[in-house]
């Protein structure tokens, strides 16, 4: 084995606590094989020695199923740290240390629904008697106010940190708490990043099994700051049916997996329209245990009570599915449109709260479901 085949183990491994591997943090200084041997030289300036120790037992269980002897040789002197690594980030304590999970919900563009489908996660989690926490991370278009109905401003703590306003049981932060949801914001990318990592420096989170994170669309510096300061348990696309949606998912796609951020699958919103009915004869007798043949070839089951539902795909047909078999992770689920969904959302409840044995809210569990055993 070769020292690019090392490295590329190497790779694998995130220093403790981080989600960024130590290749990344160019943290590897130098690899030394001698037949069946090998020494990896780090250069690591934090002197917190739990996790070097911790650094060293993931090196040598990942490299020991190759090589008879693994050696880890750590130089931990301040002045040495590389100039590969990243300045901003600082091997400390973990920001957000009580949280057990932060699950990031993106999208590639804005306007298919990635904070519907956030409140709604959130809400269903929450059911689920986790402790759950919401945070808007969208600078200059907050949402969450809307759609959790919240119109007022959060208390600070004696040492002036934000305490987070409470809403069906969650924790919920916005920028929009803060300036006024009418408010336009116009603001540098610098200040923006600053702002984002306050809410998580200076919020007052407490003991969370998860923290949802509603960021903005796109690949900017918002995500380029969460990815260098949080441990990101895993990202979930959104996306629309249609190609130009999923050709800026792929772009967000690719930014998750060049930071090594999981995504844990894609949620395809908007996904067709149900209309459904009762077929009854000409003098109204339900007709039952029969078949509608559409002029595209499908067939349409038609219950024992005579019900029957269509769905109809107005962008679009399959773009989600199609997009988590290039990306080879699950397609979690497909949300319809529903004037339900809007009308709740409008009114500042989410449909999983408002109504949890709706269609929709049942496909959100579903979601849940799905994603709590690969977190776990």
């Amino acid at each position: 084995m070769d020292k690019d085949k090392v490295k590329k183990l190497l790779s694998n491994i995130n220093y403790p606590g981080f989600n960024r591997d130590i290749i990344s943090f160019g943290m590897v200084n130098d690899i030394q094989i001698e037949s069946e041997n090998v020494i990896i030289y780090l250069k690591i300036t934090s002197q917190n020695e739990d996790k070097k120790k911790l650094l060293v037992k993931d090196i040598k269980e990942n490299l020991g199923k190759h090589f008879s002897s693994v050696s880890v040789e750590i130089d931990d002197k301040s002045n040495s740290n590389p100039s590969s690594a990243p300045s901003s980030v600082q091997l400390t304590t973990p920001i957000l240390p009580k949280v057990k999970h932060i699950i990031a919900i993106a999208s590639g563009k804005g306007g298919v629904g990635k904070s519907t489908v956030a409140s709604n996660i959130a809400c269903g989690l929450k059911h689920k008697g986790f402790n759950v926490g919401l945070l808007d991370l969208d600078i200059y278009g907050p949402s969450l106010p809307i759609i959790l109905g919240i119109n007022q401003q959060p208390e600070m703590t004696k040492d002036n940190r934000l305490v987070p306003l409470d809403r069906y049981g969650m924790k919920v932060m916005s920028f929009g708490f803060i300036s006024g949801n009418d408010t336009p914001v116009i603001w540098r990318g610098p200040l923006v990043s600053r702002m984002t990592e306050q809410f998580f420096k200076d919020v007052d989170w407490g003991e969370l099994d998860f923290l949802i994170l509603d960021l903005p669309p796109g690949t900017g510096d918002v995500q380029l700051t969460l990815t260098q300061k949080l441990r990101i348990s895993g990202a979930i696309i959104v996306t629309t049916p249609q190609d130009i949606a999923l050709s800026d998912v792929r772009k967000g796609a690719d930014m998750f997996e060049k930071v090594k951020t999981p995504i844990l699958g894609v949620i395809e919103n908007m996904s067709g329209f149900m209309i459904g009915g009762v077929i009854k004869s000409s003098n109204g007798e339900i007709l039952n245990h029969g078949e509608i043949n559409l002029s595209d070839g499908s067939i349409i089951q038609i219950s024992e009570t005579g019900n029957f539902e269509i769905k109809i795909d107005l962008f679009k047909k399959g773009g989600g599915e199609t997009e988590s078999k290039r990306l080879n992770i699950p397609l979690l689920g497909q949300i319809p449109i529903s004037n339900d969904i809007v009308v709740s959302t409008d009114n500042g409840t989410p449909i999983v709260h408002k109504m949890p044995d709706h269609k929709t809210s049942n496909i959100y569990y579903s979601i849940i479901d799905q994603i709590l055993p690969i977190l776990n």
